[in-house]
């Protein structure tokens, strides 16, 4: 039957469809997540991936972990085992089953110990304690070295078998620590502590053998850290394999993959010193017979010239040469004692000029032609000043209103207002009007306007 034509067309999905957009929307509303289970019903395929559910006391989830990122595992995963991975939320479409895709799992023990041991590395290198500045070198030629590790472990007799191999005039001192366990942590901190008092040693190697991450645990420890940082002699860090990186590593002065690598680092070859030895051996042995045939011969040249001449002869010859040299060493001194006494003068007099007193006569000598110059420059203002008010008087008295006065004119105003008047029209016949002089004043009545 036909829909009405008012009624939107139906959006109909298909199951593939449905699949792959609930796939998108699960990937995309879940980060990474951290998720800690067991495992179990586990299946190992010949394409190298493996698939296993996590569960907990209530519920269960479908996992898939691929070939690449199962080959980084350093364990074998196994039913039943407790695990934290780390793992993308998704979808798999074919069946439409919900599944977290697994991007790396650990046990879910040394996942714990994974976090502290990232908190305490970020809060110890925030501190400075892996700072490159802080770090010491090593000695080149180290005479006693001490090995701070466990005196049965095979991390001892790897170090010991190559410093022998490469440097046995270095003597070695032990100080046997438990490597693992619930004290070993205290253990080596006080050891490490105790090597630097006693400063028997020109380095220290702290080492063990490899391990998972809970057997390097006490290597992860903040006072073994510290412990470090504030040693006096310099330390060498090897502890565990070449991937295996501990907090103790990360503050030592120098870090080595391995024991073996430890006991490359500190020591120098003997194989090849000799090598140097050797070569510097012949170098002198050249450089001694180049002497010896050089003095051969230049014994024979004295040899021939003391056959030809007496030895009187070159005593006179060289008593001559002495007198010379004490004249001229006279004359030297001499004209030395002059060039100090003209220097010395020269000092004096420059001192002299320098003396505060001298500088005292400049300054009073300054301040008598400034105080002439005030003077002159004041009386000289100063008449100015006179000839410009004289100047302006006269001027201001050309332009006054009383010497227009003095020459016979009037003022007149009206009294007893005192307005000046301009226009005769502007009074009546019988106002009386005031007309100042150029000397007195003359109250006066109007009898007669004239226009």
């Amino acid at each position: 039957m036909p829909l009405p034509s008012n009624q939107p067309s139906r959006d109909i999905y298909n199951v593939s469809r449905l699949n792959s957009e609930v796939k998108a929307v699960l990937s995309g509303s879940f980060p990474l997540l951290w998720v800690e289970g067991e495992i179990s019903n586990l299946a190992r395929p010949a394409s190298g991936h493996i698939y296993f559910s996590l569960k907990d006391a209530h519920a269960q989830v479908r996992c898939a972990m691929f070939r690449m990122r199962r080959n980084k595992l350093r364990f074998q995963p196994e039913n039943g085992m407790q695990v934290l991975v780390r793992a993308q939320v998704g979808l798999y479409e074919s069946r439409g089953e919900f599944q977290l895709g697994i991007e790396h799992m650990e046990p879910a023990g040394e996942g714990a110990l994974r976090r502290a041991y990232e908190e305490l590395k970020q809060r110890l290198g925030a501190e400075g304690l892996f700072d490159p500045a802080h770090k010491k070198p090593l000695p080149s030629f180290p005479q006693h070295i001490g090995i701070i590790t466990s005196p049965v472990s095979a991390a001892i007799h790897d170090l010991l078998t190559v410093l022998q191999r490469r440097f046995p005039a270095a003597s070695v001192i032990i100080y046997p620590i438990p490597v693992q366990g619930i004290d070993a942590a205290a253990k080596i901190t006080e050891m490490i502590q105790l090597a630097d008092r006693r400063a028997e040693c020109d380095l220290l190697v702290v080492t063990r053998g490899g391990g998972s991450l809970e057997d390097l645990a006490a290597f992860n420890d903040e006072g073994i850290a510290r412990a470090i940082y504030a040693a006096q002699l310099p330390i060498v860090s090897a502890v565990g394999h070449e991937i295996d990186f501990t907090i103790a590593d990360f503050v030592a002065d120098e870090r080595a993959p391995t024991p073996s690598a430890a006991a490359e680092l500190i020591s120098p070859d003997q194989t090849e010193l000799q090598q140097q030895l050797n070569q510097l051996y012949g170098r002198l042995t050249t450089s001694l017979n180049r002497e010896q045939s050089r003095c051969q011969t230049a014994l024979q040249h004295i040899k021939q010239r003391l056959k030809q001449q007496h030895p009187s002869a070159l005593l006179e010859q060289q008593q001559q040469k002495t007198d010379e040299l004490a004249r001229r060493l006279a004359q030297q001194y001499q004209t030395q004692q002059i060039q100090f006494k003209e220097r010395l003068n020269h000092l004096t007099a420059r001192l002299n000029v320098l003396t505060p007193a001298h500088r005292l006569a400049q300054f009073k000598l300054q301040h008598a032609n400034l105080e002439k110059r005030l003077h002159r420059q004041i009386h000289h203002q100063l008449n100015r000043s006179q000839q410009q008010l004289s100047h302006i008087s006269q001027h201001l008295h050309t332009i006054s209103p009383l010497a227009t006065l003095g020459r016979g004119y009037a003022i007149v105003q009206q009294h007893p207002s005192g307005e000046v008047i301009h226009h005769a029209g502007a009074i009546k016949p019988g106002t009386q009007v005031k007309a100042r002089l150029a000397e007195g004043a003359l109250l006066c009545r109007v009898e007669k306007i004239e226009l």
